[in-house]
């Protein structure tokens, strides 16, 4: 595996940090989770459960993952982590700035036992301005970085998202990119470093073609009034039956295409205006033609057509697309228990590698023993910790 030599302690919860250590245990890193035994996860009260009565997301999110509890606000805990930070690669925390510090294993304190650390701490608004100490979610995140403007429509207002982009795409993606960039300064500098990954920063990166025009400008997109954003016919349509499909036919020959299978060539000099009310009037024509037959037409009608139309698919139908089973996009992976169940695959795709699935996630503090064994506590010693109430 590509990161079979790195190790990773993993102090994150929730999304970001989590989704970050799958894609690394994924790609062959040890990743261990430090889980409080005194404050739930919450991805594992999440509903759906399976009949075991364990949560889906948490299996996932946790996948390959080793646990140890550890209650951080007794010293002997703070011990611990100090030792196993000596054989470490990376750490990954989600607390507010300065909670680590205060804990005692702040990036200042662990350098100084391993100098090569690579630290990354992934937060809402990062180390550093007036509101890094305020706590948000990835809808917040988004509002703050200009996103939610212009995702929406006129007449409802911004929408609420399916996935969550700050979290993932901002703060999940551009952590892996930090860190693994840090590994490879590494082999240069002998040193590890910090990395501060502000979800706000990382939204507002992403405002990629609409950021850098605004930029220039000195416009801000609005709703709806853009190519990509409801101000051209590029859009969903609903069919008949309440299904959806999209359409994506910019370019003059998927155009052409759209317009001659949907037997309206006349509409094609619409969609080539850059007038808005052309476009909007190409957006009235589609919907009166994708709401007068039902979803499997439609299917039939555009399956062999290159036109850059798609039916909206549901996940369960997504999984069972062609196009994905024959990228093995779900895995099956074991349990705790001894059962295997459907996951999400690892979307790296490498040519002499392949991604590897250990098991699920585990109960909070399976490896405990395991890994205090391992840095020379005896029985007694470990029982005596779990009596302290440092071990979970």
């Amino acid at each position: 595996m590509p990161l079979k030599n790195l190790k990773v302690l993993d102090f994150s919860t929730l999304l970001p940090g989590p989704y970050a250590t799958m894609m690394l245990a994924d790609m062959g890193a040890e990743v261990l989770r430090v889980e409080a035994p005194n404050r739930p996860e919450i991805t594992r009260e999440m509903p759906p459960f399976d009949d075991q009565g364990v949560n889906f997301i948490h299996s996932y999110l946790n996948r390959s993952k080793r646990s140890i509890g550890l209650d951080l606000k007794k010293p002997a805990a703070i011990e611990i982590i100090k030792k196993l930070v000596v054989e470490y690669d990376l750490v990954i925390d989600q607390f507010r700035p300065g909670v680590m510090d205060r804990l005692g294993i702040g990036y200042e304190t662990l350098k100084a036992i391993n100098p090569r650390l690579i630290y990354c701490a992934i937060t809402g608004y990062g180390q550093t301005g007036p509101y890094k100490n305020r706590p948000g979610h990835d809808i917040n995140y988004l509002a703050l970085a200009g996103v939610a403007s212009y995702t929406g429509r006129p007449e409802q207002g911004p929408l609420p998202l399916g996935i969550q982009v700050a979290d993932i795409a901002g703060g999940s993606m551009h952590a892996l990119v930090g860190l693994l960039a840090a590994v490879i300064e590494r082999q240069q500098s002998n040193l590890g470093q910090f990395i501060d990954i502000s979800m706000t920063d990382t939204a507002f990166a992403l405002n990629a073609m609409t950021g850098a025009g605004a930029l220039g400008t000195g416009v801000s997109p609005e709703l709806g009034q853009g190519i990509l954003n409801g101000g051209s016919f590029y859009d969903y349509y609903q069919t008949a039956d309440g299904r959806y499909f999209s359409v994506g036919s910019l370019e003059p020959q998927f155009l052409k295409l759209l317009c001659e299978t949907l037997e309206r060539p006349e509409l094609i000099q619409l969609g080539m205006s850059q007038k808005p009310e052309d476009q909007q009037q190409l957006r009235k024509e589609l919907t009166d033609i994708f709401a007068s037959k039902s979803y499997t037409a439609w299917q039939a009608i555009f399956e062999s057509v290159d036109a850059c139309v798609e039916p909206v698919l549901t996940i369960t139908e997504a999984a069972n697309h062609p196009q994905l089973v024959e990228r093995e996009m779900l895995v099956e992976v074991e349990t705790s228990y001894g059962t295997k169940i459907k996951q999400l695959a690892c979307p790296i795709k490498f040519s002499r590698n392949s991604a590897t699935y250990k098991h699920t996630g585990t109960d909070l503090g399976a490896a405990s023993q395991q890994v205090l064994q391992a840095l020379g506590y005896d029985n007694e010693a470990i029982n005596q910790l779990a009596a302290e109430g440092v071990l979970g």
